[in-house]
C-alpha cells in the first residue's frame, strides 16, 4: 500500500500573512445584560456599549449603556426594557428619569442600564468616567446573544 501525499491543512495551504483570523473571544456577559443590550437595540438604540465593571466598583458589575434620538425614543427604549423583564428574577430594583426621558436609569443592582439623550450622554461620558473598565461595544449582535425563539426583541410583540 503506498501513502498516500497528507492533505495540507487551511493553515499550509495560505500564503504567509494571510492566515484565517482567529474566532472573537466571547464576552463573559450573563444573560441578563445580553437582554437589556438586545431590547435596546431592538428599539433601534444608538451606540450600545457594555462597561465591564467587575473587580473596579461595589455599585455594581455592568452598566449597559445607550443613547436615544430624541425625550421620546430614550422614554420607549426605556419601556421595552421594562416590559421584557418583568420576570421577578429581572425586575430592577430603582428607576430614575422615565418622565423626563434625558436620561433613563434602570438599576437591576448587578448591573445599571443608562439611557441617555445625546446631549447628556456627550456631557456626562460615562465612559470616560470608567476609562479602566473594558468596553463591549454592542452595536452588532454579541456573540452568544440570547436564543430564546419568543419574546425577542424585534418580534413586533407589543412595546411602542
Amino acid at each position: 500500500m503506498k501513502d498516500q501525499p497528507k492533505e495540507a491543512s487551511p493553515r499550509e495551504r495560505t500564503a504567509p500573512g494571510d492566515e484565517p483570523a482567529a474566532a472573537a473571544p466571547k464576552p463573559d456577559i450573563p444573560r441578563g445584560v445580553l437582554r437589556v443590550v438586545e431590547c435596546a437595540r431592538g428599539r433601534k438604540a444608538i451606540d450600545v456599549r457594555v462597561l465591564d465593571l467587575r473587580g473596579l466598583s461595589d455599585a455594581a458589575d455592568f452598566f449597559v449603556i445607550a443613547t436615544g434620538r430624541s425625550d421620546l425614543h430614550v422614554r420607549a427604549i426605556a419601556d421595552h426594557i421594562l416590559e421584557a423583564t418583568r420576570a421577578p428574577s429581572l425586575r430592577p430594583e430603582h428607576i430614575e428619569g422615565l418622565d423626563d426621558g434625558r436620561w433613563v436609569l434602570i438599576d437591576y443592582i448587578d448591573h445599571v442600564v443608562h439611557i441617555f439623550h445625546p446631549g447628556l450622554r456627550d456631557f456626562y461620558r460615562l465612559e470616560t468616567l470608567w476609562g479602566d473598565a473594558p468596553v463591549h461595544e454592542m452595536d452588532d449582535p454579541p456573540v452568544g446573544e440570547l436564543e430564546t425563539g419568543h419574546g425577542a426583541a424585534g418580534d413586533g410583540a407589543g412595546g411602542p
